[in-house]
């Protein structure tokens, strides 16, 4: 079922940015007070299916997991001394970060290169990186509360042992609640059941107590298949 979910969610599903577990980013030479606007296809596998506005400013939010002061050989996502590409914008290159008094990363520092805009048919724009991280502008996105809904149980047939008892199998984190992520603007009029794809984060829709004030997406399926992963 999950299977053909994705397949057909792929196919129609527009594509958003969304950040759930943020960390802030400043491109330090940036220019202050500049807003970019980027152009992100709504769908790659429609052609039809056209592109929205990004905004893009000196400041932006990425996720936590996407960054790693000291990381392994093999974490190609952001570190000290690394680069990677910013999704339909720059590539960007960490120089430092800083961190609260219990030396907590609170914010990381980069600078970026300004040849290297998607799209912009520069050489310098074909330059490849091995990482490509998803972001969203520090200021101008929607907050929203995003409700991850993961299997009933913790096994994949639970039916499986006629001496187990079911309910034993539950699993305690089958929902969990992110109380401030943040998308990209363009989902500010989505209304009820209208789905997205975030993109590397999953499949959501519009959930009913969305409102005005809040809007509340619920997680459909991830992009994998958890149980293969695990």
């Amino acid at each position: 079922l999950e299977h053909h979910v994705r397949e057909d969610l792929n196919k129609t599903a527009h594509r958003r940015m969304a950040v759930l577990n943020p960390l802030k980013l400043v491109i330090t030479n940036y220019p202050e007070g500049k807003t970019e606007i980027m152009n992100g296809h709504n769908n790659p596998e429609d052609e039809n299916a056209g592109t929205r506005p990004i905004p893009f400013s000196r400041e932006i939010f990425i996720e936590q997991e996407d960054f790693m002061e000291d990381a392994p050989k093999k974490f190609f996502r952001l570190t000290v001394g690394a680069e990677v590409r910013l999704k339909y914008a720059y590539i960007i290159k960490c120089e430092s970060v800083d961190k609260d008094t219990d030396g907590r990363i609170t914010q990381v520092n980069c600078t970026y290169d300004p040849l290297t805009k998607s799209g912009s048919g520069t050489e310098e724009s074909q330059r490849k990186v091995k990482g490509t991280l998803h972001w969203v502008d520090a200021h101008q996105h929607i907050e929203a509360q995003i409700r991850l809904y993961d299997r009933l149980f913790t096994v994949e047939s639970p039916d499986g042992d006629k001496d187990q008892d079911y309910k034993d199998l539950l699993n305690p984190d089958s929902l969990s609640v992110i109380e401030r992520a943040l998308v990209e603007p363009s989902v500010k009029d989505a209304v009820y059941l209208d789905h997205f794809q975030f993109e590397r984060q999953g499949y959501f829709n519009v959930d009913k107590d969305s409102n005005s004030s809040q809007m509340v997406f619920n997680r459909t399926v991830g992009l994998k298949d958890s149980w293969k992963k695990a």
